[in-house]
């Protein structure tokens, strides 16, 4: 019995078929209670049994290409929805092989997990927007189960496609994973040469070349041809034995066949003088070199937040290469003796430790722009990458040089994020906008505090954002292109007002200036658009950000919550140990990987990250919510209780956020909703991601979603709520 458009199967409402083949027949369809769409497939009755096989096969992995299983009914599955296009080539290297690598990456996981796929070919994975997606584990086995006494159907003909299955599998042998392993060598053919390995023009003519033909020369790197050559063999011992060795290949092959792009990591100039507080002069000279060099097309540069965390670090320069993966490190050091300067720098080749360049500069103070044009400049020729007038920055206004050390001080300062250190780097921020009122830099660096202060709970929203677009749009009068003041804007516009019209158009004019600083990119994937359920896009943008600062410890915590977010469960949690193995200490992470387990209910994984946020932020409420949370759940009432007083009657700033993490470890989501409402009234900006996914699945199963969306004035979202689509697939959403 097939479906019809409309019919409701339990909380699934049928919208359209999708396809239908010899074994059943699928149809895309909405779950009412999450609003999101789905993919039903119904087998044939002769086919029912394998029903429980592909189940319990989906069930069993999770893996960001492989299609997830969300629900089982009586005589369907219901799957992850994935809008794109069937595997299709001849493909050039550089296209098929990272897809190849996500294939083999999948059935890797697959077979870990004892799964065989069966039915491997080019229709059975689809390209998306963010790569491959293998679906259809019909015909997977368990290799755990019973041994089938032959892999035949009930008519007669051999389970699989017959260009696509193994020589053993064709002639219904026993099978194993270097079945897949063929299979895989198929459609790596495929991708490559447009053309199937093996052909016919009937099914025995097909079945009879994978017994006993080989596929044709394939026109690639030779490398690659050798690696499907020994997938096709005929003879199962002698092709790769399993997937990991495939990956491994086809990652050996990738290393040889991509010739990177001349990278650069800047690393900061030590400083040569008695007094350490100048510290911060050499920082800034490195990251002015830094942000000069990111507009030299062609050249790949670490982000600050990277280059800078080897600080006071004993490394060889070829091991800190080889964890930021670029090509070169330039190092320096800067001497200062009253209105001179003496800079130092090398450019070292990571292979080899050699100098590729090295110089020294003895000027007076005023010279330090030129010094810092000068030295990217010498980096450029020595990489041989064009530094043309287009391609350098123009520098829109050179500031005075008292003006320009406030400012410097002022950014370092106000990075450290002490109460101490942050009522410093205001005053040095002010001071520098005293003395050079057209210091539009300046006055973003110091709308960037004041957002700060209202996103550590130091001083209330209301309080602190007006001063923030105050001085944001100080900027923009100086500088109406500058960045840093646009993605300053769009903030306050999300934190303060909920206007997303206004963030979108701010973070479209940031977005246009290239290289997009990571402030940018931070608000408009994690603080813009998350809370629109547009996580794949979001995950796409702190990818980006990764690529450039791949130790940038907030950025990948973010990360670790998107996929958190998308259901990517396994992905997540390798992304929050990453981060915590960058910094031990850092807070956000503990804090956010704390709730995690205490949600699981994972409280002897919980607690020790939840003290461990506490020790090092006392003063954020929601580290006090979190302990307190996982402490009452232990049985540690006394002490739960005393620090849940300390956060008093939920009317002082940051303090309902406290509350709402409080319930959420204690999944009590009628509190959670209550305290969510009281954080909203305050503006307290980490409202956006935490009414997002993980945490919005609570508040639409608990009916409370509608109120919060409308609170928050996030748009295209009916007032029933909806939830974040986990699947690639997607009707609606905001750019």
């Amino acid at each position: 019995m097939t479906f019809s458009v409309g019919e409701k199967l339990g909380p699934y409402e049928v919208v359209a078929p999708l396809g239908a083949g010899g074994m059943g027949e699928v149809w895309k369809a909405r779950d009412t209670r999450l609003n999101r769409v789905v993919a039903i497939k119904r087998l044939k009755a002769p086919y029912s049994l394998r029903f429980e096989q592909e189940a319990r096969a989906l069930a069993a992995i999770n893996h960001p290409h492989i299609s997830q299983i969300f629900d089982v009914g009586a005589d369907y599955l219901v799957l992850e929805f994935i809008e794109g296009a069937p595997l299709r080539g001849p493909l050039s290297l550089a296209e098929a092989l990272p897809l190849a690598l996500q294939i083999a990456s999948a059935l890797e996981a697959a077979h870990k997990r004892g799964i065989l796929h069966r039915d491997l070919k080019p229709d059975n994975i689809l390209m998306t927007e963010n790569g491959v997606k293998v679906l259809d584990f019909g015909l997977a086995k368990l290799m755990g189960d019973v041994p089938e006494a032959t892999t035949l159907t009930i008519e007669g003909s051999v389970l699989g496609t017959a260009a696509y299955m193994s020589p053993e599998q064709a002639e219904g042998k026993p099978l194993d994973e270097r079945s897949d392993v063929f299979s895989f060598g198929a459609v790596l053919y495929e991708m490559m040469s447009g053309k199937r390995a093996f052909g016919g023009g009937t099914t025995a003519q097909v079945l009879n070349a994978v017994l006993y033909q080989e596929p044709g020369p394939l026109q690639a790197e030779p490398s690659l041809e050798r690696i499907v050559r020994r997938c096709l063999a005929k003879k199962p011992v002698e092709r790769f034995q399993s997937m990991s060795e495939v990956r491994k290949a086809l990652e050996g092959l990738a290393g040889k066949c991509v010739e990177k792009q001349p990278s650069v990591a800047v690393l900061p100039f030590s400083i040569i003088s008695a007094d350490k507080e100048d510290e911060y002069f050499g920082d800034g000279l490195a990251e002015e070199i830094i942000n000069t060099l990111a507009h030299i097309p062609g050249l790949n540069v670490t982000a600050r937040t990277s280059s800078f965390s080897f600080r006071g670090k004993d490394l060889d320069i070829r091991k800190v290469a080889e964890i930021l993966d670029v090509l070169t490190i330039l190092e320096g050091s800067v001497r200062r003796a009253g209105n001179r300067i003496r800079v130092t720098a090398q450019l070292i080749n990571a292979a080899n430790g050699y100098h590729l360049w090295s110089e020294r500069y003895d000027r007076e103070m005023v010279d330090v722009f030129a010094i810092q044009d000068e030295i990217a400049e010498a980096i450029a020729s020595a990489l041989k990458v064009k530094l043309s007038a287009e391609a350098a920055p123009v520098r829109r206004h050179t500031p005075s040089v008292p003006a320009y050390e406030a400012f410097l001080r002022g950014r370092h300062l106000v990075r450290k994020a002490t109460s101490e250190s942050l009522a410093s780097g205001r005053e040095c921020l002010e001071r520098a906008i005293a003395l050079d009122p057209d210091f539009a830099l300046a006055q973003a660096e110091l709308a960037s505090y004041f957002e700060l202060l209202a996103a550590l709970c130091l001083l209330p929203a209301r309080e602190a954002l007006p001063r923030a677009r105050e001085a944001a749009q100080r900027a923009l009068e100086k500088d109406p292109e500058l960045p840093e003041a646009h993605a300053e804007l769009a903030a306050v516009a999300l934190y303060l007002d909920y206007d997303w019209a206004l963030a979108g158009h701010h973070l479209r004019r940031a977005l246009a200036r290239d290289p997009v600083p990571p402030t940018v990119r931070h608000i408009y994937g994690f603080f813009y658009l998350l809370p629109q359920d547009q996580i794949r896009e979001a995950t796409l943008e702190l990818a980006r950000a990764l690529e450039e600062d791949p130790l940038n410890s907030q950025c990948r915590t973010q990360f670790a919550v998107l996929h958190w977010a998308a259901g990517n469960h396994e992905e997540a949690s390798r992304q929050f140990r990453q981060v915590l193995e960058i910094d031990e200490s850092f807070w956000l992470a503990l804090l956010l990987y704390g709730i995690w387990h205490a949600i699981d209910g994972k409280l002897d994984e919980a607690l020790p990250l939840a003290e461990k946020a506490f020790a090092i932020a006392p003063y954020i409420p929601g580290s006090v919510g979190l302990l307190a949370g996982v402490l009452s759940r232990t049985g540690d009432f006394a002490r739960s209780e005393q620090l849940i007083q300390g956060l008093g009657d939920g009317t002082t700033y940051g303090c309902p956020l406290g509350f709402v993490i409080f319930h959420q470890a204690r999944r009590e989501v009628e509190r959670m909703a209550y305290w969510a409402e009281k954080a909203i009234e305050q503006r307290d900006p980490n409202m956006l991601p935490a009414t997002s996914e993980p945490s919005r699945k609570f508040y639409v199963a608990s009916g409370h979603w509608p109120r919060l969306a409308r609170l928050l004035r996030l748009p295209g979202l009916p007032d029933s709520g909806r939830t974040a689509e986990v699947a690639t697939g997607r009707e609606d959403g905001i750019s």
